[in-house]
Parts: structure tokens; C-alpha cells; sequence
């Protein structure tokens, strides 16, 4: 049932700072998790937790993360602008952190009609994100192999990092709210 105090606009507005927020929390995890896995490799040399790691060194490489393929492609599309290294440096992080605004926006909005959507403390929201654009959209749009394609420990860390992203935009958005 929709309460009539809610306000969608102020929902969107925790929620995008809440996505924010819940990006740069996605980050330092995928750091920390990169230099465990590193020791972790350094330890034992014949496990890798990542398979497809010399697939990610080429791209890498190549400057092929999605983030970076995405803004790219939006460059080239708008402006007719293929991005130099410099400015993929930039155009990467910048995609990923508004992606994650504006999808913890519209999280932020929907929780004002539909409070529901926030139980399970935004484990939910992290996972449908994951599905949604990593093992979906991501892949369709050519920014990715298929899933198939990629071992199960490459998901495993991508849907740990949206479970992140997830319950910090849950967190964040709900003492958010309380300011606006």
C-alpha cells in the first residue's frame, strides 16, 4: 500500500547518495579481494581464485574492462570520440560510480512506494543488480563474454561485491533518509 508521506523524490535523493556511497564500498572490496587472492596465489601457485586471470591481463591490457568498453562506446556513439588511455583512466570509474548512483536511485525511489523492496537489508537489491547487469545486460551489450564463458569463482567475487554494494546502499540510504 503506498503511504501518502512518502516522497519518491527525496527517496531517489538518499538513494543516489546511498549508490554512491555503496559504489566506492564495491571498490574497496574488489581491492581487498584482489590483494588476498594475490598472498593467497603467492602461497599456493597452482590455485588461481580467479581462472580467467590471463584473460583479465590481456584485458587489462587492452583497456577492456565493461566500465571502460561502455564508455567508450558511449563516446563513439555521442561524439564520435574513441578514448585515449589517459581518458579511459577516467571514463571507467566514472561509468561505474553512475551506474551505481543512479541505480541506487531509482533503488531510493521504489523504496518509497514499495518499502518492501528493502527487506533483506539490500542483499536482494546487490543480487538483482548482479543478475541484472553483470550475467545479463553487460554480456548483450557486448561489453563481456557470456557468463559461460568465465569460471564459477569470476561470479562468485562479482556477486560478493554486488551483495556489498547492495547492503551499503540498504545502509546508507536508510540513514539517508532520516537527513532528508
Amino acid at each position: 500500500m503506498h503511504d501518502p508521506q512518502a516522497d519518491v523524490w527525496k527517496g531517489a535523493a538518499a538513494g543516489l547518495a546511498a549508490g554512491l556511497a555503496a559504489s566506492w564500498a564495491m571498490t574497496q572490496f574488489l581491492h581487498l579481494y584482489e590483494k588476498l587472492s594475490e598472498i593467497h596465489e603467492k602461497e599456493e601457485p597452482q590455485h588461481s581464485v580467479n581462472r580467467g586471470k590471463q584473460e583479465s591481463a590481456q584485458q587489462k591490457e587492452q583497456g577492456d574492462d565493461a566500465t571502460v568498453k561502455a564508455a567508450d562506446k558511449l563516446s563513439r556513439g555521442l561524439f564520435h570520440h574513441a578514448l585515449s588511455q589517459e581518458e579511459k583512466k577516467v571514463a571507467g570509474p566514472a561509468v561505474h560510480y553512475g551506474f551505481g548512483a543512479l541505480t541506487g536511485a531509482a533503488y531510493g525511489a521504489l523504496a518509497e512506494i514499495a518499502p518492501d523492496v528493502t527487506r533483506g537489508v539490500g542483499a536482494p537489491f546487490g543480487t538483482a543488480v548482479w543478475l541484472g547487469a553483470d550475467e545479463v545486460a553487460v554480456p548483450a551489450l557486448g561489453l563481456s563474454g557470456p557468463p559461460w564463458e568465465h569460471p564459477a569463482s569470476v561470479h562468485a567475487r562479482a556477486i560478493a561485491a554486488h551483495l556489498v554494494y547492495g547492503v551499503a546502499t540498504e545502509g546508507v540510504r536508510r540513514l539517508a533518509r532520516r537527513v532528508f
